[in-house]
């Protein structure tokens, strides 16, 4: 397990380190790893997938969705909707399927909307990530979607952190109302289980 440096840093710290280290990445790297992560999410079985589309300079791209699809799982995307809260979801029938969203960038499902509970039905989760920690805590971007939205998750739900080999860390500050990650999965080591 890498470490970025002192572990002792505040959320707001974490996220302006990570997000430089993220920036920094070569487009070769970047593309070896989604090579990786699709590689590794190819050997993930579930009936439902709760999965997201990578955007910027997250860890992977939308070959890793359709991985999961062609892999025979019904795939779930987020939809952001327009009050602050959990998310919305939507299948994923494929890239023809996509609009853009209210965000700049980022792409979403353009079928029916099936509500925040959704994300009941799947027995694995994955789930953006800027970094985890061995005991399972996440550093998202802030927004609180994911920590409202993952309450809805079915108490045996595969919950794993996507994040860079050197973004499962030691220790990350958390909170009460964090909901704790199973796994990670990253390019170099696949599914990491979690608490380690």
């Amino acid at each position: 397990m890498h470490a970025l440096g002192n572990e002792h840093l505040s959320k707001a710290e974490w996220r302006a380190r990570l997000t430089r280290a993220r920036a920094d990445q070569t487009a070769e790297s970047h593309a070896r790893e989604a090579a990786a992560l699709v590689d590794a999410v190819s050997k993930v079985t579930a009936a439902t997938v709760c999965a997201y589309l990578p955007f910027g300079t997250e860890p992977g791209t939308t070959a890793f969705v359709d991985a999961l699809a062609d892999g025979g799982a019904r795939v779930l995307l987020p939809v952001i909707r327009p009050e602050p809260g959990p998310l919305d979801w939507a299948e994923y029938t494929g890239e023809a399927g996509l609009v853009p969203s209210r965000f700049r960038g980022i792409r979403e499902p353009g079928g029916k909307r099936l509500g925040p509970e959704a994300v009941g039905a799947a027995e694995l989760v994955l789930v953006p990530a800027l970094a985890v920690d061995r005991r399972g805590v996440r550093l998202g971007r802030g927004a609180g979607h994911y920590d409202r939205s993952l309450v809805f998750a079915a108490a045996d739900a595969v919950l794993l952190a996507v994040v860079r080999d050197e973004e499962l860390v030691g220790r990350l500050p958390g909170e009460p109302h964090d909901v704790r990650m199973t796994g990670a999965l990253t390019p170099g080591r696949g599914v990491v289980e979690l608490p380690m």
